[in-house]
């Protein structure tokens, strides 16, 4: 089935391939240790699922979590060295803990560990791909985590949330799954009287009002701020997302009415283009008239020289770059063919005037219209 056909609920029974993830807030008791009872309970519920002909790729936190109670740490350490020195102790012990609970269904089980790096970069991008691919081929289901042992604060994910989102498009997923500690998303916090369960969200205005928070977990860095945005960069990819408790896993996968479901808002991206949109950091900001955002915004047109003001940051030709309009709002990102100390000397002037005068290689776009992706306003 593909991805755009899951419109509904009740249709995830059927979808060949599905992106669990879980996180560290589900798998770890109040004292930080991981919770074998909870482990088992998803490694359980995913095996079934299997058995059904289903693929399933794993994105499991839970690596820095594991790792606190060797290092005799009570709670999520805030300096990036300790965590990562707690990932590494933690990741092996997570992954023998899930062979070992996939291994009494006969499933076995294979490791990739990504940073964002791994989907900033085009090359590397393909690689996790094709190792994605080829795993779940061999018959394996892929647990995934970000590298915390490398991944520094500036090429971070920050949580698996938005990298489960992109590792479903990765591997054309037809369903995301989001299972945290709470059963559903709320209208308010589920605790204040009178809170309501949102069944349903077809479009980003379906939440307007509703109060969002941060985890206030020891072990966790997400929230429901990070899964709607992860929910949000894969609907509008045709991937249809439903987030509910872990509790919940069976049912859920059963179609049953539980947790909220996203439908999908959009059809499947080429690769390229998510990976621009939510997998790139800007390098820079090009700011642009009114007539070149009209341009690249309402006729999807190539960002030519003489419709940019202004240029801020360092950046190479081929980086990404934000392009905004008069008040700063980014509107849309690509691939700048001119580096930022280039740039300036050619603002305001038409392609064929600057080909005139510095030679054929100019006469081209600012940002071709095929590396361009727009944001949402």
């Amino acid at each position: 089935m593909s991805a755009s056909a899951l419109s509904r609920r009740a249709d995830l029974p059927s979808a060949a391939r599905v992106v669990v993830k879980v996180g560290s807030s589900s798998l770890t008791t109040p004292d930080g240790m991981v919770d074998d009872t909870a482990l088992q309970a998803l490694v359980d519920g995913l095996a079934a699922h299997r058995e059904r002909g289903a693929e399933v790729v794993l994105v499991s936190s839970g690596a820095i979590a594991a790792g606190l109670e060797p290092l005799g740490l009570t709670r999520r350490p805030r300096d990036l060295a300790t965590q990562q020195a707690a990932a590494s102790v933690g990741q092996g012990r997570l992954l023998a803990r899930y062979t070992a609970a996939f291994g009494r269904h006969g499933v076995r089980v294979g490791q990739v560990l990504l940073t964002a790096e791994d989907v900033i970069r085009r090359s590397h991008y393909a690689n996790a791909r094709r190792t994605l691919y080829r795993l779940l081929q061999l018959g394996v289901l892929p647990v995934v985590n970000e590298n915390d042992t490398v991944a520094t604060d500036e090429i971070r994910f920050g949580d698996n949330d938005r990298l489960a989102a992109l590792v479903a498009h990765l591997v054309h997923a037809d369903a995301l799954l989001l299972l945290t500690d709470v059963d559903a998303l709320y209208d308010r916090a589920p605790s204040q009287p009178g809170a309501r369960r949102i069944a349903v969200v077809r479009r980003p205005e379906d939440l307007d009002g509703v109060a969002l928070g941060r985890s206030g977990s020891r072990v966790g860095t997400g929230g429901m701020v990070t899964k709607v945005e992860a929910a949000g960069i894969a609907t509008t990819a045709g991937i249809a997302t439903l987030l509910t408790g872990l509790d919940r896993l069976e049912p859920a996968l059963a179609g049953a009415d539980v947790g909220t479901w996203f439908a999908p808002t959009g059809s499947r991206r080429a690769s390229r283009l998510l990976w621009l949109a939510h997998a790139t950091r800007p390098r820079g900001r090009l700011r642009l008239d009114a007539g070149a955002v009209a341009a690249v915004v309402d006729r999807r047109l190539s960002l030519l020289p003489a419709g940019v003001l202004g240029v801020d940051g360092d950046f190479a030709a081929g980086d990404p770059v934000d392009l905004c309009d008069e008040k700063g709002h980014a509107v849309a990102r690509g691939l700048v063919n001119y580096g930022a100390g280039e740039l300036p000397g050619l603002l305001g002037r038409s392609t064929r005037e600057l080909a005139r005068e510095l030679g054929p290689a100019y006469e081209r776009e600012v940002v071709h219209r095929d590396d361009l992706v727009l944001l949402h306003i």
